[in-house]
């Protein structure tokens, strides 16, 4: 799926500019070309509305996680997952030539407290 960021950097992908009508109650009718590409006809696929400062209405689409992933895309979990990539960045990390020295390394933490 395309990003809205890299549309906004590259400009449309399509070169003639899609008119919809706005029905009753804000209904509007994506062109099914545009839904396909961008995978929205799938169950439970949303849009994001962004109006920007300049009065550009943005549609972003989003695509929900399937219900096994949902723990992963919680606050708490994408706050470790930060913080994990900030240890990353920081060289605060060791490897292990293989299981038996990463469990002897667990070892010596768990003596150490």
């Amino acid at each position: 799926m395309s990003d809205a960021r890299e549309i906004a950097a590259t400009g449309p992908v399509s070169a003639t500019p899609t008119f919809v009508a706005l029905q009753r109650r804000g209904v509007i009718a994506i062109p099914a070309d545009i839904r396909k590409r961008h995978h929205l006809d799938e169950p439970g696929a949303q849009l994001e509305v962004v109006e920007r400062p300049d009065g550009v209405i943005e549609l972003r689409p989003q695509l929900p996680h399937p219900a096994e992933q949902q723990w992963f895309w919680t606050e708490r979990w994408q706050a470790m997952e930060r913080e994990a990539d900030q240890d990353v960045a920081a060289g605060r990390v060791q490897t292990h030539e293989s299981a038996d020295e990463f469990l002897t390394h667990l070892d010596t933490l768990g003596n150490s407290s």
